[in-house]
């Protein structure tokens, strides 16, 4: 008996379809008084505090500023990419099925202030927003995007204003390539650090650290004091004083900032 064979490419494959968005629902922001507080704490000074408390995965590596001098401080909405799957959907779908998906319905929850963070595995081939969506999400206030991935259009982006941290750049659009814009206000793993629908973001020439939204509280009691005595030190150390003494402060330089502080107000 002969073997049988098959024309497997004749074969038709079931297809699951455009999958439809998974949305995580409301997301639970910070207090405003909050992230006006954290507006004077640095990237630095925030992962360095929260690594004492045991926090160490907080820096988002890999992102990095590309609007100089930028420092922007919000409540994070998520956006995640996922791996197409030929049966689910391909690079060679058309661009506009991304309207039924979850990169058009992200941003529909965007709210003034709000920082969008972009799971996106470092994809150098995923232009995960163009230069319409940054112009429509600065249109609804959103103060930034951060994006373990890369965006198109980037010369139109820099005129729209919107400050970015981002991997690179790329011609494509966010299903040209390998991923495709799967859920959003759901955990993200952005460059292996896990962000929450409403944890903050606090993003500088440094890059970008996530700040979990229950810990704010705690990080703001430490981290204003030590931003309050490094501008003490700044100074000490300007005049020539001993580093030993002055950074960090020893218990006779804490008696001097003390002093200073009270001097100062």
């Amino acid at each position: 008996m002969s073997r049988p064979t098959h024309d497997y490419a004749a074969i038709e494959v079931p297809s699951a379809g455009v999958p439809l968005p998974i949305d995580g629902g409301p997301v639970t922001r910070p207090q405003p008084d909050q992230i006006e507080q954290l507006r004077r704490v640095s990237t630095a000074t925030a992962s360095a505090v929260m690594h004492r408390f045991g926090i160490r995965h907080t820096f988002i590596q890999g992102p990095l500023p590309r609007t100089p001098g930028a420092k922007i401080v919000g409540p994070a909405v998520t956006l995640a990419f996922m791996p197409q799957r030929e049966d689910v959907f391909s690079g060679a779908a058309q661009e506009g099925a991304e309207k039924r998906g979850a990169l058009w319905a992200v941003f529909e929850t965007v709210e003034n202030g709000d920082v969008l963070v972009i799971q996106a595995f470092a994809s150098r081939y995923t232009g995960c927003v163009g230069e319409m969506l940054a112009t429509y999400f600065k249109g609804r206030g959103g103060a930034g995007i951060v994006v373990d991935g890369c965006v198109r259009d980037w010369p139109n982006i820099q005129q729209v204003g919107v400050p970015l941290w981002t991997v690179g750049f790329t011609p494509n659009y966010a299903s040209q390539a390998e991923l495709f814009p799967w859920g959003l206000n759901v955990p993200v793993n952005i460059s292996n650090v896990l962000v929450l629908p409403g944890d903050a973001i606090i993003a500088d020439d440094d890059g970008a650290v996530v700040v979990p939204r229950q810990m704010i509280p705690l990080v703001l009691e430490h981290t204003l004091e030590h931003e309050e005595w490094e501008v003490f030190s700044r100074i000490k150390l300007a005049e020539g004083g001993a580093l030993s003494k002055y950074y960090p402060l020893n218990d006779e330089g804490w008696a001097e900032y003390q002093e200073w502080k009270k001097q100062n107000g």
